[in-house]
């Protein structure tokens, strides 16, 4: 089918790798991975031949075919599709062509609406010293998506507190895609091992005789049972107050995404009190987990009195604690205003009623840093270890850490 081809007196589009939609699509794959959605020119090429095959003719069968090959997480369908609808827009001939990009799309939507990353990936960068031109309506929008190996270097080792505005959303971004994998430990439940021989595992005397009805009395296989493996219960406390402001959201995203897959997992912020942050992390999306937990946290950028937050979660939240298999892990940096007593008789109570308690300090950049504080002294001195979070580098390492310290004894 070539670019001249007409069915019905509709002048089609012809080939998308030839015309002007190839082009369109290219650039569309440049905004989802200025988004944060991880797409390759594989998967660009992919949404390329999916448009060839059902056509523009329906804007939604073309964004089905489209989001099947170029979207593999769940938390990144709704950023694809609020993109998709404001990267492809034409009021005219909508019901025909799909094919124009309009530059100025984002200001057909209503911003305040779109996740912050569609907002950035639809944003153009501009030079301050030259003002903004009219736009052409077959004007393309470039998108500079692309990142230097030395960039990725340095910001792999910045520290978050020293970051400027677009480079903590690009760290924000990176740290989304770090995996921090909970250990697994055997459960009460069984499940069916095989027939390979195991020392520990029993034997399934129901699936034996189960067998053996199918090939008429004769044994061939011995299945068997053994333990469940389930990963540990979470429970994460994040301190919010203002020192660690430019740390708590970054490691909130973070978190979210990187203990998705794990099971049971409880998250509250604390500051001058406790915020109860778990029903935002059921959200599957980052940033509607972050705007849902600013709306649940009343006390951001404030004090911090861990040890009465510890008090109202033993009063209020004590079942949260799972028949101490419980993983806690503090992040704060355990500059405490309240009374040391009361924060070591919290922590002794914690202690009893978890498996592990890890204390996430962003302090630990600094070089031959020591708890001296009142409220870190006690903290230091309760904590299975004390882990630093304050880079990207450190958040990789983390998951070798739990790993080793699960393994090992305090």
């Amino acid at each position: 089918m070539t670019d001249k081809t007409r069915v019905a007196g509709i002048p089609q589009l012809g080939d998308v790798r030839s015309g002007k939609l190839a082009g369109n699509i290219a650039a569309f794959g440049r905004a989802l991975r200025r988004a944060g959605v991880r797409t390759d020119a594989m998967r660009i090429a992919l949404a390329a031949e999916a448009a060839m095959l059902v056509g523009v003719a329906d804007k939604l069968d073309l964004s089905a075919a489209m989001e099947s090959v170029m979207v593999s997480r769940e938390q990144d369908r709704m950023v694809f599709r609020e993109l998709f609808d404001a990267w492809f827009r034409d009021p005219e001939l909508a019901n025909k062509l799909l094919a124009q990009m309009l530059p100025s799309a984002e200001g057909k939507a209503e911003p305040s609406k779109r996740r912050p990353r569609v907002r950035e990936a639809l944003t153009a960068p501009r030079s301050p010293s030259k003002p903004a031109a009219p736009a052409k309506p077959d004007r393309e929008i470039e998108f500079d998506a692309a990142m230097t190996s030395s960039d990725r270097q340095r910001l792999q080792h910045a520290d978050f507190n020293a970051l400027g505005a677009a480079e903590y959303r690009l760290v924000e971004r990176l740290a989304r895609d770090i995996r921090l994998p909970i250990p697994e430990l055997p459960s009460r439940r069984l499940r069916v091992a095989g027939d390979a021989g195991r020392q520990h595992a029993r034997m399934h005397w129901p699936g034996v005789l189960h067998e053996a009805a199918r090939t008429g009395g004769e044994i061939l296989r011995l299945p068997r049972l053994a333990r469940r493996e389930q990963p540990l219960p979470l429970l994460v406390l994040v301190d919010v107050s203002g020192s660690m402001e430019r740390y708590a959201r970054l490691l909130l995203a973070f978190l979210h995404a990187s203990t998705r897959r794990a099971g049971r997992r409880d998250v509250f912020a604390f500051g001058t009190g406790l915020s109860d942050l778990t029903p935002a992390f059921r959200l599957a999306d980052t940033d509607a987990m972050l705007g849902a937990a600013s709306l649940a946290i009343d006390d951001f950028a404030g004090g911090t009195r861990l040890g009465s937050s510890l008090g109202e979660l033993r009063r209020a939240h004590a079942r949260r604690l799972t028949g101490r298999r419980t993983l806690v892990l503090v992040i704060s940096d355990g500059l405490d205003t309240g009374e040391p007593a009361q924060l070591e008789q919290e922590l002794l109570w914690l202690k009893r009623h978890s498996r592990r308690l890890l204390w996430l300090n962003p302090l630990l950049r600094f070089e031959g840093y020591a708890p001296l504080a009142r409220g870190a002294a006690v903290l230091h001195r309760h904590a299975d270890a004390m882990l630093a979070v304050h880079n990207l580098s450190a958040l990789e390492q983390l998951a070798a850490s739990l790993a080793a310290l699960m393994r090992s004894g305090r």
